[in-house]
């Protein structure tokens, strides 16, 4: 299967403007760009054809070009990543069998999560879109806990059928558990982690579909795809040990600092 990976990146974002142009240092006291290092973890996985970046703002556009990335450039009309990939998959031309969208906030994803995606739809051919989910230990569920008491919004949380298709993604824990688990316990509750993969036949179609009620009150762009009756397939991944987070404030720059230092993240 042949595999596009886009790093959909936008300058205007409502919680933290600039994003993709932060600079994080990493353990050898190096910087780089958030978008850089974005880049870097999509071209370490195996298996694909062709990387891009797909941004609608010249600024991002200049700096991922003087590292070498490609770049195509979107509308600012694109309401979430979904769409711009879709967006920059049409401007190449098609031709994939596979497109990833590896978001521009999130460069520690471990490769394997996306060789296991890609896997995953080569699997399942009723599948039409795939992401990762991670099984929750104690400690991680009882963080999410706390954030709803405290009444913030910590992960999503997936449950999917036997063979793995999604029934629903919420910022609530869900499924509910009575039962308190020690910090290394596994639990029934899963992590879902903001990377897809797409067949071209329902990431043409996504544009096109209004917002539905469920992806409105969540704010979650996968909830379009299961509004429309579409298959999405929970890949459940091992994280080995390895950190990762997504930069969606200014106070999470210190946090993929730290996390980089102790892995040795260059």
């Amino acid at each position: 299967m042949s595999v596009l990976v886009v790093i959909p990146a936008r300058y205007a974002s409502s919680r933290y403007p600039g994003k993709p142009l932060v600079e994080l240092t990493g353990a050898t006291g190096e910087k780089r760009t958030l978008i850089e290092r974005s880049w870097r973890a999509a071209t370490a996985v195996s298996g694909v054809d062709r990387v891009v970046v797909a941004t609608d703002d010249d600024q991002i556009q200049a700096v991922a070009q003087s590292f070498g990335a490609e770049v195509v450039m979107t509308s600012s009309n694109c309401v979430n990543g979904t769409e711009r990939c879709a967006e920059a998959f049409d401007a190449l031309g098609g031709g994939f069998d596979v497109v990833v969208n590896l978001q521009g906030d999130a460069p520690l994803t471990p490769h394997w999560f996306v060789e296991d995606l890609i896997k995953g739809l080569q699997d399942d051919p009723m599948a039409e879109v795939a992401t990762p989910v991670l099984r929750c230990d104690g400690r991680a569920l009882n963080g999410f806990l706390d954030d709803r008491k405290e009444d913030r919004v910590g992960g999503t949380t997936a449950v999917f059928t036997q063979d793995r298709h999604a029934l629903y993604f919420s910022k609530e824990v869900v499924p509910f558990t009575s039962r308190v688990y020690s910090d290394d316990e596994a639990t029934p509750v899963f992590h879902h982690v903001g990377v897809y993969a797409y067949r071209p036949s329902a990431l043409g179609a996504y544009p096109r579909w209004e917002a539905g009620p469920l992806e409105t009150l969540e704010g979650l762009e996968q909830l379009r795809f299961m509004e429309h009756g579409r298959t999405l397939l929970c890949v459940e991944v091992d994280a080995r040990g390895r950190q990762f987070w997504e930069l969606n404030n200014p106070e999470d720059v210190p946090r993929l600092e730290k996390m980089m230092r102790e892995m040795g993240h260059p």
